[in-house]
């Protein structure tokens, strides 16, 4: 990495890789040619229109995206999509269930209540989300419209290690795992995921939709909220979010020298373990989340006094291990460790570690 660069555990928007932002720099006033930056061209030009269909082609390669499913590529966030999916998902039986594991599926089932019989299929809240509710836990009523899960909760560090079995089609938000894993998309209608933390910088919203499930939306539902108007207009019924497109499909050439999603998972599992290892050895950090619920994206542990906590955040940045700092909602440390981030990033802050316990021993 570049000497001036720091290590940035932010927990989005996030670092990209090097590779991306070098070569994104060497065609920021001139792409391919044209003369213009992609910032500057017209989202009808024949020079983006050849990014996005080559984007979109490589995403759907990239996760094995079946035909049955339309790639959008939109905007607001994986916020909107809180609105959005129910808005789409809704009318097909009135109801829908929620699994509530961390601050942005309670977000999201808070929004949903706007637009139908929203039910709890199951919550990890009375241990401040420590852990993923086990399946036999799971309580999802027959005649929902689907299924709700955040599949990688980023302020309390845990992960689902399975997909629910579900006798609904599941809605998922993967804003902070996509492109570390295989999506078995058959059984998704909708899987959302913003692009600040692994795909792209902040702006562009990726959202695969089951074709099937589109034009049900409610008769009220905002045109630019409605997913069969987005699937019909190729996601430009208006402008899209074009340097994010840009970047993301940057972001999957990148991907596909590492190995592509196969070499993300076996990266993902060394840069956990790393940081993993470090925390259960010693006798300073102690992880927030469950064991067999911690997340492979977002790394979180805490020392258990705040003001020693602050210390370590201090002198990690001062060191240029940047945005360890906890959510503000919880404290404690979160290490970031998305795609773009090196292992070489992750072993340097695991031994800054050891030496921040060693100077207290």
């Amino acid at each position: 990495m570049a000497s001036d660069r720091v290590y940035n555990f932010s927990a989005g928007p996030s670092m990209l890789p090097i590779e991306v932002l070098e070569q994104a720099k060497a065609e920021i006033t001139n792409f391919g040619g044209s003369g213009t930056s992609v910032m500057e061209m017209s989202h009808r030009s024949k020079a983006f229109i050849s990014i996005f269909e080559e984007t979109k082609a490589n995403m759907r390669r990239m996760l094995n995206v079946p035909e049955t499913h339309e790639i959008l590529f939109l905007q607001g966030g994986g916020t909107l999509q809180f609105a959005m999916a129910p808005m789409n998902l809704i009318p097909r039986t009135g109801k829908a269930d929620y699994c509530l594991t961390g601050n942005f599926a309670n977000l999201a089932f808070k929004e949903a209540k706007k637009y139908g019989d929203i039910s709890v299929a199951a919550s990890s809240e009375d241990r401040k989300f420590a852990y993923i509710p086990p399946q036999s836990e799971l309580k999802i009523r027959e005649d929902a419209s689907y299924l709700y899960y955040c599949s990688n909760n980023t302020i309390e560090g845990t992960e689902w290690k399975y997909v629910p079995d579900s006798p609904a089609p599941l809605v998922c938000d993967m804003s902070s795992n996509i492109l570390t894993q295989p999506i078995d998309f058959p059984k998704y209608d909708v899987v959302f995921a913003g692009a600040q933390k692994n795909m792209a910088p902040a702006g562009l919203t990726v959202v695969f939709v089951n074709k099937a499930c589109a034009g049900r939306a409610f008769p009220f539902t905002p045109v630019m909220l409605d997913y069969a108007a987005m699937i019909k207009g190729d996601s430009m019924h208006n402008t899209p979010p074009c340097w994010p497109i840009y970047i993301l499909g940057l972001v999957l050439k990148w991907m596909d020298t590492l190995g592509g999603l196969e070499g993300m998972q076996k990266i993902k599992a060394s840069k956990a373990k790393v940081l993993y290892d470090a925390i259960d050895s010693s006798s300073l950090f102690k992880g927030c989340a469950d064991k067999e619920a911690r997340s492979d994206m977002n790394v979180t542990f805490s020392t258990g006094s705040e003001e020693l906590d602050k210390k370590f955040v201090k002198e990690a940045e001062a060191e240029g291990f940047v945005n360890v700092g906890g959510h503000r909602s919880v404290g404690g440390m979160r290490a970031s460790i998305y795609n773009a981030m090196p292992i070489e990033g992750v072993r340097a802050l695991a031994d800054f570690m050891r030496e921040f316990e060693r100077a207290r021993v």
